[in-house]
This record gives C-alpha cells, sequence and structure tokens, in this order.
C-alpha cells in the first residue's frame, strides 16, 4: 500500500466532507505530560472532574484506542455571517452567546463527518482500525492540532491559523494505519499578548495557561453553582461563553466564515433582550435550544446567568419585575436574582440623585462617602 498517496487522497476527502484542513500525526504527546499534570495539581480544571479522572490516558491515545498509531485531525470553521459581536458586548440590554453555539451543536455533525471519511479509508483499503472523536474523550485535540500541522497554540490556549484565526471546530479520526505525518507550523504569535490582557477576569494566568475557575466560558457553562461576586461585574452580558480573547486576535479580522448553513445564528439566539430571555419557560427553553449546545446546561444555569447579566444592565423596570417575579423558585438562580436586584436598586438610586439639584447632590454625595461619627 501506498501511505503516502492514501494520505493524500485522505486530506482530499476530507476536504469534499466541508473540513477546512486535514493534518496527520504520531501518537506521541509525552512532551505535553509534565504540563497537563501541572496544570491538574493547581486545580486549574475546577470542578472538571473528568479532566483528571483519566490522568495521563489523555496525552496517549494509544492507552484510549489500543492499535492507534497515528491521529488524522481536522479543523471545521464556525465563524457566522453578521455574527455581531460589537452590536451585542455593547449593549448591556441583550444577552451575549459565545459565537461557537449560536447555531447547532458541532459534535455530532463533525463526528458523523470523520465517521464517513473512516468509512470511505475502509473502503479504499479495506478493514481497519479507527474511531473518531469530537470532544468525547479524553484526547489533548489541540497538541495533536498542533502536531498535525492546523496551526500553533496561541497565548489563550486556542489552536491559532495564520489564515484564519481561531474561530474553528477541532475533531479527530485515530487510526492503526501508519501514514506519513505532517510538519507542524511555526508559532506566529510573537510579542503579542492583546488576548491575556483584555480577559475580563483575568483567567489567562501564563501564556497557553488558563485557570478555568476563572473564565467566564467555564463559570458560565461547566460551574453548577453560585458565582462568586468578584467576576459577576466583569461577566457582563455574556450569558453563555465568552469570546474576548479571540475578538482581540489580529489573527481573527480576517477570518473565513463558515460554509455551514448549520452553524449560522439562531434567530432566536441572536441579539436577544435579557427579559426576553430570561422570561423563557422550561419548555420554550428546551424547544429554542434544541439540537444547540446551549441545552445541555438546562434552565436554571441559564437563569442564573441571566440574573447577572441583568444586574449589570442598566436600571430597567422590566428587568426588576422579571426578576422579582421568579424569586422563590429555585435556591440557585434566587442568589443570583437577590444580588441583582440589589444592583438595579444602586442604579435606580444613582439615577434619581442626578435628578436633585446641585447641592442636594452634593449632601448624597457626602452621606454616601460616609458621615463623621458625631454627625
Amino acid at each position: 500500500m501506498d501511505f503516502n498517496q492514501l494520505a493524500q487522497r485522505i486530506k482530499q476527502w476530507g476536504q469534499a466532507l466541508g473540513f477546512q484542513h486535514v493534518g496527520i500525526t504520531d501518537v506521541d504527546l509525552t512532551q505535553h505530560e509534565a504540563q497537563l499534570q501541572r496544570w491538574l495539581d493547581l486545580g486549574y480544571h475546577g470542578e472538571m472532574d473528568w479532566m483528571a479522572r483519566h490522568g495521563m490516558m489523555r496525552a496517549r491515545p494509544q492507552e484510549l484506542v489500543p492499535g492507534t498509531v497515528r491521529v488524522i485531525s481536522v479543523r471545521m470553521n464556525y465563524l457566522p455571517p453578521n455574527a455581531g459581536f460589537a452590536t451585542t458586548l455593547a449593549n448591556p440590554t441583550l444577552g451575549y452567546v459565545s459565537r461557537y453555539s449560536l447555531g447547532r451543536d458541532y459534535h455530532k455533525l463533525i463526528r458523523n463527518r470523520l465517521k464517513k471519511l473512516g468509512q470511505q479509508i475502509e473502503a479504499e483499503v479495506g478493514p481497519f482500525g479507527y474511531r473518531p472523536f469530537v470532544d468525547s474523550a479524553p484526547v489533548l485535540e489541540r497538541p495533536l492540532a498542533e502536531k498535525a500541522g492546523l496551526g500553533w497554540t496561541g497565548k489563550h490556549s486556542l489552536i491559532l491559523n495564520k489564515e484564519t484565526g481561531s474561530w474553528f471546530f477541532l475533531g479527530e479520526l485515530l487510526v492503526d494505519l501508519p501514514l506519513p505525518v505532517d510538519t507542524p507550523v511555526e508559532n506566529q504569535c510573537g510579542k503579542c499578548v492583546a488576548c491575556m490582557t483584555s480577559c475580563p477576569t483575568q483567567a489567562i494566568v501564563a501564556e497557553g495557561v488558563v485557570d478555568a475557575r476563572r473564565c467566564i466560558s467555564y463559570l458560565t457553562i461547566e460551574y453548577d453553582g453560585v458565582i462568586p461576586l468578584e467576576f459577576r461585574h466583569a461577566i457582563g452580558n455574556r450569558i453563555y461563553g465568552c469570546d474576548d480573547c479571540q475578538l482581540v486576535c489580529p489573527f481573527n479580522r480576517d477570518a473565513e466564515l463558515t460554509l455551514e448553513a448549520d452553524f449560522h445564528c439562531r434567530p432566536s439566539l441572536e441579539q436577544q433582550p435579557l427579559t426576553t430571555l430570561f422570561n423563557w419557560d422550561e419548555d420554550t427553553f428546551l424547544s429554542l435550544t434544541q439540537g444547540s449546545a446551549i441545552r445541555r446546561i438546562g434552565i436554571r444555569k441559564w437563569r442564573r446567568n441571566l440574573a447577572i447579566a441583568m444586574g449589570n444592565a442598566p436600571y430597567d423596570e422590566d428587568i426588576v419585575n422579571s426578576l422579582s417575579a421568579r424569586l422563590g423558585e429555585d435556591a440557585l438562580v434566587d442568589e443570583h436574582i437577590q444580588w441583582a436586584l440589589g444592583e438595579q436598586e444602586k442604579k435606580r438610586l444613582q439615577i434619581n440623585v442626578q435628578l436633585l439639584p446641585t447641592g442636594t447632590k452634593r449632601l448624597v454625595r457626602i452621606i454616601e462617602k460616609g458621615l463623621p461619627r458625631d454627625a
């Protein structure tokens, strides 16, 4: 068998299936094991216990699927047209949803395409061992993608590609065929630290290292508990995920748009008022997020995130009424509603102060700063 020729055909088949880039690498990730262990030891994975549960298997694909000698790594663009990043982030009354989740959940779509790629290879070479993965197993997909030449690891820990930035999903096909491997590309971040300095919660604690416990994506998606007070203002109107570190990246300025209609924005999620989203009942939530990655966080975390965003929004009587109407329904959500109502009350008082005569305003400011003990 001519494996060089087969590798070229695999790349052609992959592109025909909708992957913008297909690369091949071996399974040696030993150089990443110490870094992974240190990240886990520092607790940077937060409550994502599954990150530590499988130990070093994450860096050993051949242990996950015995017989694996190569990984076919693929990427698929997801940036939708008319994404409206700036418009939504700049309007604190709208809910900001991370761009990757505005359309259909990518897991099944990419996994099915990888399965088809495996079947196409099988039709060519006969029975062989293969298994597709898309965030569905303990695999270090980013180091594999980097070794396969799909891009380099940016300082935000995401894979960057010179032509298309970082707006893409990754997937892997583990195979037992000794295919020729591709050459990694050079890291081109240089001295740029825009992603690190722009993170609202300073979650990028070192180049390529993210403390998930501080990351807005983790807090609004993976984390099940009460969101710490120190992060609530920084969350702003981000109700599911965060894109800030990607938005400021120079390589994302001319990123390619997705060719997949399934990744286009759903009208029910695109630039929607916070009150509209918060007022969804559970049936509406399940219906409008069907087939979306958002559905897996459930209605209570959805409302928890929205309550924080509503607390960060300008004073609005409709926001106060919507929040108050849901008090007592869920203890987790109540914690955030109470905080949001307190934030709204502060803003209402500030508005009232602005309407006072100048002299009275001055007196109010003195009172706010604190009166002397003998006053």
